[in-house]
């Protein structure tokens, strides 16, 4: 697995979909939709399956071998 990449975010809370097209996750948010519905992505090491879940600063998105940090700009 590798470490996680550090992904900026202005406001916070950002809902997992629109995160896993920020982090270059999934291509679109149909693809997001198609990986949450095959419990293909955790959040902080646990299997999440609501797309509209809210990250906040310090979560960590995992899908396959690839990782997406919240990072808050403040």
């Amino acid at each position: 697995m590798t470490d996680p990449v550090d992904v900026p975010i202005t406001g916070e809370p950002i809902r997992l979909g629109q995160f896993l097209k920020l982090a270059g996750l999934a291509e679109d948010g149909s693809h997001a939709k198609d990986l949450i519905d095959a419990e293909e992505v955790e959040v902080n090491g646990e299997v999440e399956t609501r797309r509209g879940r809210q990250l906040t600063d310090g979560d960590v998105v995992t899908v396959g071998k690839d990782r997406g940090r919240v990072v808050l700009v403040r």
